[in-house]
């Protein structure tokens, strides 16, 4: 986990269980939303106080299943931000065990900054692309125009 500057604890729920008694498979992609509410959070890019500010939207997610989640466990979500575009970032997540560092899921997703008081698509902020860049150590990208 040591390329990734944020992580994230996971208290696994009696209801993120599935009939087999581990983590749902659903509920991996949940973490992974907690993870990054968290980081923009962290980063002073969103408030937490009306969602139609926030920002962003799922544009595509990618998860490989490592190994099985239960109840109990204590787990972490390690979240990077690898690529700043004009409209669009990537993000990277590995999901592991607190305890054993062992991994339970890594993850890809694709973010769109989102006016969502005009549905649509907009320009990363130029705040924002600051803010990670400098956070992460990339390349800031495109700039806003």
């Amino acid at each position: 986990m040591s390329n990734f500057k944020f992580h994230y604890p996971i208290t696994v729920r009696y209801g993120d269980l599935d009939p087999q008694w581990h983590v749902n498979n659903a509920r991996f992609l949940v973490f992974l939303e907690q993870t990054r509410l968290a980081y923009v959070q962290n980063l002073g890019l969103f408030d937490g106080k009306d969602f139609f500010n926030l920002g962003m939207i799922v544009a595509d997610v990618h998860i490989a299943y490592r190994a099985p989640i239960q109840l109990n466990e204590p787990v972490r979500v390690g979240m990077r931000v690898t690529r700043l575009g004009g409209k669009s970032f990537q993000t990277e997540y590995l999901i592991e065990n607190q305890q054993t560092g062992e991994v339970k899921a890594t993850a890809e997703i694709v973010m769109v900054t989102f006016d969502y008081h005009q549905n649509r698509s907009i320009p990363i902020p130029d705040h924002w692309r600051e803010k990670i860049a400098a956070f992460e150590g990339i390349p800031p990208g495109p700039a806003s125009t």
